[in-house]
C-alpha cells in the first residue's frame, strides 16, 4: 500500500471545502479530526469520488449523508425543496465537488503543484465499501460540531 501525502497537503483540500460550501450552500464548516481512513460507509450516503493526476495521484471522495446531501443540494438550488436526491440535486451535488476540486487545483498551482481532476462519479447507498491501494485520510466536516460531510483524500506525490 502506498503511503498518503504528508498532510500539509491535506489543508488545499479543507480550505477549498470551507470556502465552496460557504459561498454555494450558506455553510460555516469547521474540521474535525482527520484519522487515519477506513473506507467504510454505513448510513445512506451520498458519496463523489473524484481522481487526482499530475504530480498527485489519487482519489478524494465527498461522503454527504442522506438528509444533509438534500439539504445542501436545496441550498444549492435557492430553496427549492429536495426529497429525493434526483438528477438535478446529483448534478449540483457533482458540480460542488467540481467546485471544491478545481478551487483545490488553484490552490496547488500556486505553491507550483499542478494536479486535475477527473469528472466526478457518484454512489448513493448504505454500507458502501472502497478499497485504495493508497492509504487514505478521513476529515470530518462540522456543522455546529456534526458532522455534514467526510472528506476521504488518498493521495501520492508523484516524484
Amino acid at each position: 500500500m502506498k503511503q498518503t501525502i504528508d498532510v500539509k497537503y491535506i489543508n488545499p483540500f479543507l480550505q477549498s471545502s470551507i470556502s465552496i460550501v460557504k459561498s454555494v450552500a450558506a455553510l460555516d464548516l469547521t474540521v474535525g479530526k482527520p484519522v487515519k481512513a477506513e473506507f467504510m460507509i454505513k448510513e445512506l450516503t451520498y458519496a463523489i469520488q473524484l481522481g487526482i493526476v499530475g504530480e498527485m495521484k489519487g482519489q478524494v471522495v465527498l461522503g454527504i449523508e442522506d438528509s444533509k446531501a438534500k439539504a445542501i443540494a436545496s441550498k444549492m438550488m435557492f430553496g427549492m425543496p429536495v426529497d429525493t436526491l434526483d438528477e438535478m440535486a446529483s448534478s449540483a451535488l457533482n458540480e460542488l465537488s467540481n467546485m471544491i476540486m478545481g478551487n483545490t487545483a488553484t490552490i496547488f498551482s500556486t505553491q507550483g503543484i499542478l494536479i486535475d481532476i477527473t469528472p466526478p462519479i457518484a454512489v448513493y447507498g448504505r454500507d458502501i465499501q472502497l478499497m485504495s491501494d493508497i492509504e487514505g485520510i478521513k476529515v470530518p466536516l462540522l456543522v455546529d460540531g456534526e458532522e455534514w460531510i467526510t472528506l476521504y483524500v488518498c493521495i501520492y506525490m508523484d516524484k
